[in-house]
């Protein structure tokens, strides 16, 4: 927490990487890794959306743990038994103490975990997804869209850094600000920056080019997580999603293609923010609404043309044992 109220969010991460050559020790192999994520995490929401979209379910397997933790790190308490069947742990944080003993920073999904030695290999979200497009390609399915086109790149991470700082971070600024100033400041870029997007998204379908890219990845899953937690509980709230048209078509859009809706559950998504962050919400009480069928209503954006996936086709629907239930 900086001086002034703000948040300042911890972005040292463990940036070995897995990719094709194995430059850091850690090739593409199949089977040999875990994506680890939860539910309720915006951040590794990104990583599973990806995961779905270049259909890497056979090679790249996924532990899902539970939406709420205590100070030691996330735990896999949905599992049975409570611990994750592929690596035999109770919580994530054993992972990281056999990188490095006592590591010292936090235990944050996603993560990369290698599952012959079950050490976390990287927990940098930001490099996660790239590397999902970009070295699992010989494993990825027929059609797989290309998320991050060499000739829309600057474009992409000019978008992708405005929409960190000021909406994907800035949603935190508001709800973990300690002074007035500080969160008058985050309230003003977020809600400035969200402006941008609506006018932006009014004449296209998608944030860059006519096909899905990083950049929506990154957009999808604050705007998910916006009614149900961050307008009231973070304080975000000079008006909801669903009454920003352009936001709330564009968010319908993609919840309801392939690889996006399919990640979320929002149940688990407001017990990790009501009953985790004590600060906030002393008492722990989860609230019931809001409802949430109308993420499945029609949205009409195809009129603006776009092609989802590029040349490609739709990933098929996710394994049985990774499927949420629908919104109701």
């Amino acid at each position: 927490m900086a001086g002034d109220g703000e948040f300042e969010r911890d972005r040292s991460y463990i940036t070995t990487r897995v990719t094709a050559d194995g430059r850091d020790g850690r090739p593409v192999e199949p089977g040999r890794y875990r994506l680890v994520i939860a539910r309720a995490c915006p951040w590794a929401n990104r990583a599973a959306i990806v995961r779905r979209l270049m259909g890497l379910e056979d090679v790249l397997s996924m532990g899902v743990a539970g939406p709420v933790h205590d100070e030691r790190s996330w735990s896999f308490h949905l599992d049975p038994g409570g611990k994750d069947p592929v690596l035999g742990i109770e919580r994530l944080q054993e992972a990281y103490f056999r990188r490095e003993p006592g590591y010292p920073k936090g235990i944050t999904v996603p993560a990369i975990v290698d599952v012959p030695t079950g050490e976390v290999v990287t927990n940098d979200f930001e490099r996660i997804t790239l590397d999902l497009g970009s070295q699992w390609t010989a494993h990825q399915r027929e059609g797989a869209p290309d998320l991050y086109p060499e000739g829309r790149r600057e474009e992409i991470d000019e978008i992708a850094d405005q929409v960190y700082e000021d909406v994907n971070n800035g949603v935190y600024k508001c709800g973990f600000a300690s002074g007035q100033a500080a969160y008058d400041t985050a309230y003003r870029r977020l809600w400035e920056r969200l402006d941008r997007l609506e006018e932006r998204l009014s004449g296209r379908r998608y944030l860059v080019g006519d096909t899905i890219t990083e950049a929506d990845v990154r957009l999808f899953p604050t705007l998910v997580r916006f009614d149900a937690v961050y307008h009231g509980h973070f304080k975000c709230n000079r008006q909801k999603l669903t009454e920003l048209p352009a936001l709330w078509g564009y968010a319908r859009d993609l919840f309801q293609t392939p690889g996006f809706g399919d990640t979320i559950d929002f149940e688990q998504i407001k017990q990790h923010y009501y009953v985790v962050h004590h600060d906030i919400n002393p008492t722990g009480i989860v609230p019931r609404g809001p409802a949430t069928g109308e993420w499945l209503s029609p949205h009409g954006r195809e009129a603006l043309g776009g092609r989802p996936f590029g040349d490609g086709t739709p990933p098929g629907p996710p394994p049985p044992s990774e499927r949420v239930p629908p919104p109701g």
